[in-house]
């Protein structure tokens, strides 16, 4: 199992409400959401939930983490990818956490130097509804038992 690109970037940031604003006006990107602090910004030709996440950093109340990089996200084509990779991180000591986001399943995952990254299958467009759970724990089976294992994810169409 390969994954099939990069899908979004979250930063730890000083002031998300001002990165914000430098993001829209350096590179376009719109804002797509927001979770207490946090804010998300897409492009405005993409598909995805989000291109970008700005999350505040300690000096703004977002714990020990510094200004820097939080994770990169990693996108695989099916649920199946996707528990291939659960299985093979967790077997590698690699694995750290796992959600439901909603909108995407996800897998956090440490590399041998710490620097934490995710691996997700973002749902097709067609399977989002209103008032979709979110930060939940993760269900693999269940989920492919809804939706099956081979079905492509939203950026794998």
């Amino acid at each position: 199992m390969a994954t099939i690109g990069m899908k979004h970037a979250v930063l730890w940031v000083t002031d998300p409400q001002a990165s914000a604003e430098f993001y829209s006006e350096a590179l376009g990107l719109e804002r797509s959401g927001q979770m207490g602090d946090a804010v998300f910004m897409s492009s405005p030709d993409s598909a995805t939930d989000h291109d970008l996440g700005l999350f505040p950093a300690a000096e703004r109340g977002g714990g020990n983490r510094a200004v820097g990089l939080y994770h990169i996200a990693w996108e695989v084509r099916t649920l199946h990818d996707l528990v291939d990779a659960q299985e093979r991180l967790r077997t590698m000591g690699a694995l750290v956490g796992e959600n439901n986001h909603g909108v995407s399943r996800s897998l956090y995952c440490q590399d041998p130097d710490g620097i934490e990254f995710e691996i997700m299958w973002e749902l097709p467009v067609e399977f989002l509804e209103e008032n979709m759970a979110s930060n939940v724990a993760l269900d693999l089976p269940g989920d492919i038992a809804r939706w099956g294992a081979d079905t492509p994810g939203r950026g794998a169409r």
